[in-house]
């Protein structure tokens, strides 16, 4: 006999509304001034049902990193869906940053998400491979574009890819500082002037 799905169902429910509010959280507040009561408080939970979902407030962490870089892949894919060609996709990866940067935050938009927890985590904790990793995918989506782009120049291409993560960054990092998706506006508009000459360089 099997058991019943509701209180599988119920520690589902329990998951999401525990990550949702360690995401409000730790996004306003940062993740080393956010305790556990304050999470379980916002979410509605008992304290218990958190270490139920997760075993530690590590691992609460590593799964606030992973949704919140899966939330800017579902913006990218959704910007991709209208992408037309190699360049538009590109451009796809930066309208994907701004939106994530104009969703309604609680304080405003503080830079991101994965980045302000990383710079709070000390040295070799999984958390910062976490957040590296999602970023390499960042890169690796840039770079995908850029050699459909270049097909006969795969270095140029890796090289670009590069460059264009740190626009990015940079970008994210200042509109971060300024509570404001301006410096991402303009970093597209950079993104977009390289690409047009890089085509334009094409034999």
């Amino acid at each position: 006999m099997t058991g019943s799905p509701e209180p599988r169902k119920r520690r589902g429910a329990a998951r999401e509304r525990l990550l949702a509010a360690a995401a409000r959280r730790f996004y306003a507040d940062g993740v080393s001034a956010t305790g556990i009561d304050a999470i379980t408080a916002e979410a509605g939970v008992a304290k218990m049902s958190l270490y139920n979902n997760f075993s530690s407030k590590s691992d609460l962490v590593r799964a606030y990193l992973d949704a919140r870089h899966e939330e800017w892949l579902a913006l990218y894919r959704h910007r991709l869906a209208t992408a037309r060609d190699a360049r538009e996709g590109v451009l796809a990866v930066f309208d994907a940053y701004a939106d994530h940067a104009n969703s309604a935050y609680e304080h405003g938009f503080r830079g991101c998400g994965l980045l302000n927890a990383a710079a709070e985590l000390p040295a070799g904790d999984e958390g910062r491979d976490v957040v590296r990793r999602h970023k390499e995918e960042v890169e690796s989506l840039l770079a995908g574009h850029l050699e459909g782009l270049l097909p006969d120049d795969p270095e140029r291409a890796r090289l670009t890819a590069e460059h264009l993560a740190f626009l990015l960054e940079g970008a994210t990092a200042r509109a971060g500082l300024e509570g404001a998706g301006t410096r991402l506006d303009h970093a597209r508009t950079m993104a977009a002037d390289l690409l047009d000459r890089l085509r334009a360089d094409r034999p």
